[in-house]
Formats: C-alpha cells, structure tokens, sequence
C-alpha cells in the first residue's frame, strides 16, 4: 500500500514537471516516460501506468466535442470555439460531428462536462418524468 501511494505522488510529481504555462508539453511527457522506463526505479510499472491516467485524463479534458443535428456554419463554429476558449482556457482542441439522431439541437462535451441542449435529450427527459 505504501508503495502505490509513493508512486502515485511520484507520478503526480513528473506530471507537474510536464506542464508549461499551464498545458502539458509532448516533448517532456515522451523524456519522462522514457527516462523512468530506462532508470527503472522502485515501482516504476505503478508510477507510469497513474502517470498514464494523468495524462489522459489532461488529454480529454482539453479535447471539445461538439455534436449537431446538421452541419454547423462557419460562424456558429467559431463562435462556439471563442466561448468555450473564454470558459476553458486557450489550448482546446475541436471536433464538430454530424449527428442526425440528435434531431435537432446541439450537445458539447469537454472532459467529464457535457451539455445537451438537443431535441432527443429533451424527449428522453419528458420520457422519464412519465
């Protein structure tokens, strides 16, 4: 127990090393992840696999997804993009898919937040309070 808990303030310790201003840096996360596998310290299979969650987690919580029922216009896109840079932070990455089961509306995920102003979500709501 005490060495999962050593590896998990390790890992969180590399993870912190890999920031700079504020979003995390490729480069250093490949020298750390390569450096630790080479030095092979104590329990270093423990620290890369939460130093892998770590940086996952970073990953997903930077990455956009924003679904509609038809095909956003330029404008409505980079609208969306300001606002949700203004809300998150510089850095996000975006993705705009075409979802005709969403009926209408538009539904955005960034990280665990999700925000679902479609039709469908409204049906499934109305559906539930029956």
């Amino acid at each position: 127990m005490k060495s999962t808990k050593q590896a998990r303030r390790d890992a969180k310790q590399l993870f912190r090393s890999c920031r700079v201003d504020g979003t995390l840096d490729e480069g250093r996360v490949r020298e750390v992840v390569r450096r630790v596998a080479e030095g092979k310290p104590r329990g270093y299979l423990g620290i890369l696999g939460y130093f892998q969650r770590l940086v996952k987690l970073e990953l997903e919580s930077r990455m956009a997804t924003i679904e509609s029922a038809l095909p956003l216009e330029p404008g409505i896109q980079d609208g969306l993009r300001a606002d949700l840079a203004r809300i998150y932070g510089p850095g996000l990455a975006f993705s705009f898919e075409h979802s005709p089961s969403l009926i209408g509306g538009v539904r955005i995920k960034v990280g665990s937040d999700v925000y679902d102003g479609s039709v469908q979500a409204r049906l499934e709501r109305l559906e539930a309070s029956f």
